[in-house]
């Protein structure tokens, strides 16, 4: 008998409220995904309290910036989780990037096994090079802290990285190689962890889908015709330790609606929780 498939969703919201208006509650009903990583709340708790602590019969836990309107993480889960951390605690490197709101863990513990679903919304530089430098300064400490956490738990990690890999992740890949997003450092950063002896990560879309371009788009700019010329960029993720990538079957990247500039970003994996 073949065991059920989870299937668990990520998506950059671009605001909750916006992405509520555009039909997101009523997609989730019909989706029914067992958990949903989102990024860009851009809310407080008092936005969230009694309208969004719940969706679709999914309970919701955030990670709130202080700045309103701004950033923000959350998972919506069917199962209990065990544990909820909110921010990269026992680093005070981390601190301007807890402020913002960036990172939630939901911990599944069993005494069986360790296992974590992480929402993680990573900066973007685009705005200017003192947030390129903030990301650089993101990116040096994750690392670590991922490496560290596969040493203690099995995970998924879904967010926004803000960043597209390889030339096959991007439509205008020739003319976006100055541009953040797309730079030869955090092209790097991202080989270093998928690499088997660094990182040690897998990047669950890739393993199904190894080849794909234009299919694999998950953002496309609101300027010009960016989403009607299919001009877009694969920056969201889920990565994964090689135990969980090992458990996924099949994907998808739902575009037959948009509730944001991010398209949701779903795997199925085979008996996960």
């Amino acid at each position: 008998m073949s065991k059920i498939l989870f299937k668990l969703t990520s998506l950059n919201l671009n605001g909750i409220r916006s992405a509520s208006n555009k039909g997101l509650a009523a997609w989730l009903e019909q989706s029914k995904p067992h958990c949903i990583c989102v990024q860009e709340v851009k809310a407080q708790y008092e936005d969230v309290k009694d309208k969004f602590e719940e969706m679709a019969g999914l309970k919701g836990y955030f990670h709130f910036a202080e700045k309103k309107g701004y950033s923000g993480v959350g998972i919506y889960t069917q199962a209990t989780p065990s544990d909820v951390v909110v921010g990269i605690g026992n680093n005070p490197a981390f601190d301007e990037f807890n402020a913002e709101g960036r990172y939630v863990e939901l911990r599944f513990d069993t005494p069986a096994r360790k296992l974590s679903i992480i929402s993680c919304y990573y900066p973007s530089g685009s705005s200017g090079e003192e947030r390129q430098q903030a990301k650089f300064r993101f990116l040096a400490q994750m690392l670590p802290h991922l490496q560290q956490l596969q040493k203690e738990r099995e995970f998924i990690l879904c967010g926004d990285v803000n960043i597209a890999h390889q030339e096959i992740d991007l439509k205008n890949y020739k003319g976006n190689k100055k541009n953040s997003g797309f730079l030869p450092e955090e092209r790097d950063w991202m080989t270093q962890l998928l690499h088997p002896e660094v990182g040690g990560l897998c990047d669950v879309y890739r393993k199904l889908q190894p080849n794909t371009t234009d299919d694999c788009y998950t953002w496309w700019s609101n300027r010009g015709q960016a989403y009607a010329k299919n001009v877009g960029w694969r920056l969201d993720y889920q990565l994964a330790t090689p135990a969980l990538a090992a458990l996924a079957r099949k994907e998808e990247i739902y575009k037959a609606e948009r509730f944001s500039d991010h398209a949701p970003l779903t795997i199925h994996y085979e008996g996960l929780l």
